[in-house]
């Protein structure tokens, strides 16, 4: 997991004790669905659910930025025990930098992870900004690391246990299911 990563990369996941994420695209495979009364529809994936939780577990704190709002990302953010939520927010950085300065932290203790452009700014503002292989092309260019899996489908468990796996925390993590 961290052989592929340089060492300006490792020491930048070293850093984190916050991780920011995106909804759709992110948590969800950003498609959009709808009952016929207009009434959203969202799926999450069950194993960035768990790859948060880790994080908690591992003493690092998680947040939610996400453009739009809905109460299926209220009751998901709930569920997981995200720390700060922030929804109906489409410049990204802006709610970034609002958070930082409500809660003491900074861009460098900061992971961030987006798929589109209204994430790029803050994906290059925090200290270790990621992507997914299914996010935009230039936002893909930017990041500092690009996930294996899609978004929805367990990218953001993936960027979990790379920032636990780089602070020597994930092993023991995972010893407790054994």
């Amino acid at each position: 997991m961290l052989n592929d990563l340089s060492q300006s990369q490792l020491d930048s996941l070293r850093k984190i004790r916050l991780v920011v994420f995106d909804v759709d695209g992110i948590l969800n495979t950003g498609q959009l669905n709808f009952l016929a009364d207009g009434r959203e529809i969202k799926s999450f994936s069950i194993l960035d659910g768990l790859g948060i939780k880790l994080l908690h577990k591992g003493g690092i704190k998680s947040a939610i930025i996400t453009g739009r709002r809905s109460p299926q990302v209220e009751i998901r953010a709930e569920a997981l025990g995200i720390n700060y939520l922030r929804q109906g927010r489409e410049d990204k950085l802006i709610a970034l930098e609002e958070l930082w300065h409500e809660t003491g932290f900074d861009a460098e203790s900061t992971a961030y992870i987006g798929d589109d452009l209204p994430d790029l700014a803050a994906i290059r503002r925090a200290g270790f900004g990621a992507t997914v292989p299914n996010g935009h092309w230039f936002v893909r260019e930017h990041a500092d690391w690009i996930a294996q899996t899609a978004g929805g489908m367990g990218a953001g468990r993936e960027l979990c246990e790379l920032v636990l796996a780089a602070q020597g925390k994930l092993d023991d993590l995972l010893k407790e299911y054994l």
